[in-house]
């Protein structure tokens, strides 16, 4: 398998070009220590000679000394182009990161279903990290190690033409093998970078769910799970490396022939009188020399296997289109907002269909009650509703608008969805309710946790809206964190609200204080209310009724709880929640 060249450059190509000045200066670097490696066999060159003629001791001082100040100095700029390209190609590679981990947030729910966390941290950062010491290391080493060879080849032609077209040749031919072999080993080291990818994504999933592995005595199996894909990732990188040898072979029989071809042709020049002592000296040195920046090279183009893999994967999560696309831009209205679905079908799996030709309509400011069993299709009507999904066959109109037809950005401000399952990032209070908008002035966030019930604990914080919070929901109690996400909604309002069994795990004193902040919540708004619990449907103006996947019974709540031949009303009867657990 072999990456072509291009491919890693459009990667990075993007973010090193705003770079163009320390690139300007990355290349006189180069040149620079370039030209004083050609420069230092010469002054050599010219000690030996001058002490075969019997030269002053004090021209061969200045010699030495010129020798120690060029050396120095090929030093310093080595460490200075060092710098400045390792500064190049993580400025570069930290761009890329961002680049692909706003990507990935673009992409739909399916793709991430199909994705662990765990694989796509590997591949944003572990294989951001390969790229970004290969660029830093591919511009001092690999161009300059090119130019050098350039260099000497010139060098060694200026002495004796033939001696030039023969290493040229020596050269082309080492290069053109390497070249040709380097992809030997990418398949397994890109087979490698997936296993690898893969135990992050199972140590994620593992680490997540520690408590029930502990609680059900599952370590052991756990522990398994992570011998077994530690040994994948050996098997692949084993055969990689084994592979990437026949590279060394390679480099080791060219720069083999190329001392045998200098050390005959000094000897046979100098006896024939057309070298010194200090021209076969400089030969010998150039071709050790020349053994350099083969090696490195060679060194570089085994990276370049295991970097291939990483280039291919990246290359591909870039290439990754989301299967939601952003519409034209028709203007849902502001206000509440209706809702309609026109035959609409869906399922996550071809074969196994959730919606059934559900068609329904809701009024603007219509709180909707959906009752089903688990698996019935509730919460993927809501989330079909917020446009997570678009349906396989028919139509969701908001506000009148196709969804299809309005922005993304647009849609998600007026539509609003809370869980029970409340998620919260390491940030402050202020950042965790506006979602890190800073537009949103302080005296309208405090007015509305005022007015979601949330003052008690709003005065107890150290520092208001600056107090820290944890990631998760660590340091508040569940009405707490689910009145945070009311908090979120209300600072948005948006025209359409779904609340998916948002108070299904609190008990009830906390439920009565979720149930206030709920009707201040959904007043002048739309609202699909998925529900357990009588409370909750309580406030419903329409209550609907999902059975696989279809419209079992919808209507207005009071007229099915009046009428006996309801499901709705044997529901009430029967209770509620033990009917639909």
């Amino acid at each position: 398998m072999d990456v072509p060249l291009r491919e890693y450059w459009d990667l990075l190509s993007r973010h090193i070009r705003p770079q163009r000045a320390r690139f300007a200066l990355l290349a006189t670097l180069l040149l620079s220590g370039i030209g004083l490696q050609l420069v230092l066999p010469q002054i050599v060159r010219a000690f030996i000679d001058a002490t075969s003629a019997g030269a002053s001791g004090r021209a061969l001082l200045y010699a030495a000394l010129g020798f120690v100040g060029a050396a120095m100095l090929q030093q310093v700029l080595g460490v200075a182009a060092t710098y400045v390209g390792e500064n190049v190609a993580w400025s570069a590679t930290n761009a890329l990161r961002g680049e692909l981990a706003r990507h990935c947030l673009s992409l739909d729910l399916s793709y991430h279903g199909a994705h662990t966390p765990g694989e796509l941290i590997e591949r944003i950062d572990g294989d951001v990290a390969q790229l970004a010491t290969f660029f830093s290391q591919l511009v001092i080493h690999v161009l300059g190690n090119v130019l050098l060879l350039f260099g000497i080849v010139v060098a060694l032609a200026l002495e004796d033409g033939r001696l030039g077209a023969a290493f040229a040749a020596l050269s082309i031919v080492a290069l053109v093998v390497l070249n040709r072999i380097r992809g030997i080993a990418v398949p397994h080291f890109r087979a490698r970078r997936q296993a690898e990818a893969a135990l992050f994504g199972y140590l994620e999933e593992q680490l997540a769910g520690t408590e029930d592995i502990c609680a059900n005595g599952a370590n052991e199996y756990a522990l398994r799970g992570i011998y077994q894909h530690q040994a994948e990732i050996m098997r692949h990188d084993r055969a990689g490396s084994l592979r990437g040898r026949i590279v060394d072979l390679a480099s080791d029989g060219l720069l083999t022939a190329g001392q045998v071809i200098a050390l005959w042709a000094g000897y046979r020049l100098y006896q024939a009188g057309g070298f010194t002592l200090g021209t076969v000296y400089l030969l010998v040195q150039y071709i050790n020399l020349l053994r350099m920046p083969l090696r490195e090279l060679t060194r570089q183009i085994q990276n370049l296997q295991t970097v291939g893999a990483s280039v291919q994967r990246l290359t591909e999560l870039r290439g990754a289109e989301s299967a939601l696309k952003d519409g034209p831009g028709a203007a849902i209205p502001g206000g509440a907002l209706s809702l309609r679905f026109e035959g609409v079908r869906f399922a996550y799996l071809p074969e196994e269909p959730v919606l059934h030709e559900m068609s329904f309509s809701l009024r603007p400011g219509t709180v909707l009650g959906l009752l089903g069993r688990t698996g019935s299709g509730k919460t993927t009507l809501g989330r079909l509703a917020f446009r997570l999904y678009d349906p396989g066959a028919g139509r969701v109109h908001l506000g009148g608008v196709d969804l299809r037809q309005a922005r993304l950005a647009e849609l998600r401000g007026r539509v609003a969805m809370v869980t029970q399952d409340v998620q919260l990032f390491q940030g402050t209070v202020r950042d965790n309710l506006t979602f890190f908008d800073r537009t949103i002035p302080d005296a309208q966030i405090e007015a509305a946790i005022e007015a979601l019930g949330l003052g008690e604990w709003y005065a107890s914080l150290p520092e208001g809206l600056d107090t820290r919070l944890e990631t998760g929901s660590r340091g508040l109690s569940a009405g707490e964190g689910q009145l945070l996400a009311f908090t979120r909604v209300l600072l948005r309002d948006p025209g359409l609200v779904v609340l998916d069994e948002a108070s299904s795990r609190l008990d009830p004193a906390t439920e009565r204080l979720i149930e206030r902040a709920i009707d201040h919540l959904l007043r002048g708004r739309t609202a699909i209310v998925i529900a357990h619990r009588l409370a909750t449907v309580g406030r419903a103006d329409e209550i609907m009724i999902l059975e696989g996947g279809r419209i079992h019974e919808h209507g207005a709540r009071e007229a099915l709880a009046d009428d006996p031949d309801s499901h709705f009303c044997a529901l009430l009867q029967a209770g509620l929640e033990e009917v639909l657990a």
